[in-house]
Parts: C-alpha cells; structure tokens; sequence
C-alpha cells in the first residue's frame, strides 16, 4: 500500500476521533457508558461484516481460528476503552480528558519499542516531541504551565486506565498480520457484542431523546467504530504502532476545528500549535524504507 495513503487512512481515523468526543458529550447525557458503547457498535456491526466481504474477502474460518487474540481485542479496544473514555467524560473535563489523551502517542511508542522492538530513528522522536508540544499549545492557549495547576479527579484517573487499554489493542493489532484488518475488526466486534448484551439484557438499553444524542449515536456508530477503526488498524499494520500513534496528536487538533466549524473561537496560538503537530508528523512518518 502506498505511504500517502496509509497516511490518509491515519488522519481520517483521527477526523472521525475527534467528532466521538464532541458528539459524546450530548450522547453521555442521555445514555450509560454501557449502553453508548453496546448501541454505537450494534451500528457498526451490520456494516462490518459485508463491507470485510466485499473488500478483504476472506476465510471467515481462518479468522475465527484466532478467536483467543481477538477476544483480547474486544475486550481492549472494543469494549474497555469505549466504556472508560465515556465513564471518564461524566467526571473530566474535555481539556483534562484531551490532556491525558494526548500522553498516548508516547505510551504506544515507549510500549512498541519496549515489547515488539520496533525502532525509532532520531527523526521519528523529534516529530513525536514537536507534535507534544503543539497539543500543549492547543490545549493550554499558550500557557503551558496551565498542566501543572491542572486537578486530576476520577475521570482524569478512568482516562489514564483508557489510554492503557488502547495501547495494548494498538500493540496487538500487529499481532494479527494472517487476518485481514476489516474482517479481524468485524469479528472483534461480533465477540464484543456478545460479552455486552447480557449486561444490558439485565440494565435495560434506552434510546436517545434529543435530536442531538440521536444523531450523535448514529454518527458514533458509522464513523469512529466503523470508518476509524478501519483504517486505524490498517496503519497500524503498515507503518507499525509506533509510528502510527503519533497520529493521535491530529484529534486535539480536529476537536478544535469542529469546535470552530460549530461557532467556537479559536486563537492564534491554537493554529500555531496546530501547524507544530502537523510539521511533528511530517517527520515522524520519514522513513528511510518505503512502505509496503
């Protein structure tokens, strides 16, 4: 697969992030983190399945056969990190929730180079400092000693579980090279989906009220479980997690740009921290080999 386009499918997923936490602020209000997590990917399942037929066309026996790491999956990225990243948000600011967030491109480095040994040239971790300190910016308008005075609560802590969770799924992605990305996601799901439905069988499952939690359900369901999920894992499997987690920077600074498209300013210093992410992943995705 060519580079830009590994580079494109990274950057949509991240577009798609970024909206799962503007729309999940309307969902939250209305709806459990158990049920948001269930109703977002019953969404998604019926669309895996044909869609990984339709592209990957695979032996589904094959997949199946792997159903011990891809119950990890689900337990992981599917299950764990939703319920946590939506538990963290009745408790956490956004800016503290983007905060925490944005230590994940390291952990998934650190993590990478620690247990896959997967190397990272000098040019790569000057691209995943320069892109920190643009999310700093964002975050912080400028005044980068806000993070100091910053109190973390039990939302910021649930955040912190979340981040670890989704470095682990992002560390396994790479595990599963025999399975098409698209079909080893749809089975995950199909897994998870399982594991869940007895709990909300005996919580109950309700349905959004709002016009704007329906719409947020429905565009949680299509967008960051599907369409992000997608292409996460097939940068994950091109350019390796390492690499591929520096792009998480990109949803600090597409929240910011919804945030202006939906009337919300923003300042001088949020572009220029936005511009410093995108030169950091300019060189963090270098690379002396082309890619695969």
């Amino acid at each position: 697969m060519k580079k830009h386009t590994v580079i494109l499918f990274l950057v949509l997923a991240n577009i798609f992030w970024a909206g799962n936490y503007i729309f999940g602020k309307y969902v939250v209000a209305e709806l459990t983190p158990l049920q948001m997590t269930f109703s977002r990917w019953s969404i998604a399942v019926i669309l895996f399945f044909p869609i990984a037929q339709w592209i990957e066309r695979p032996n589904w026996r094959d997949g199946w056969s792997r159903w011990k790491i891809l119950l990890v999956m689900s337990l992981t990225g599917i299950i764990a990190y939703n319920y946590l990243l939506y538990e963290a948000l009745r408790y956490t600011s956004s800016l503290n929730a983007s905060l925490v967030n944005a230590v994940n491109p390291v952990l998934i480095a650190l993590f990478s180079a620690l247990i896959l040994k997967e190397k990272i040239p000098f040019k790569n971790k000057l691209g995943l400092l320069v892109s920190l300190c643009g999310v700093l910016l964002v975050l912080t308008k400028g005044q980068v000693l806000q993070i100091f005075r910053l109190e973390y609560n039990t939302g910021d802590l649930l955040m912190i579980l979340a981040i670890l969770v989704w470095t682990f799924y992002s560390i396994l992605g790479k595990k599963i090279l025999s399975i098409p990305p698209i079909s080893a996601t749809a089975v995950s799901v199909l897994i998870a989906l399982i594991i869940l439905l007895p709990f909300v069988l005996y919580t109950g499952l309700q349905i959004p009220h709002s016009p704007q939690a329906m719409v947020g359900i429905i565009y949680m369901g299509l967008f960051p479980s599907v369409g992000a999920f997608v292409f996460w894992n097939i940068g994950i499997r091109q350019m390796g997690p390492g690499r591929a987690g520096i792009f998480m920077y990109l949803i600090t600074v597409f929240t910011a740009i919804i945030g202006l498209i939906l009337g919300q300013p923003i300042t001088f210093i949020q572009i220029s921290g936005g511009l410093l992410v995108f030169i950091g992943l300019y060189l963090s995705s270098s690379k002396s080999r082309t890619l695969k």
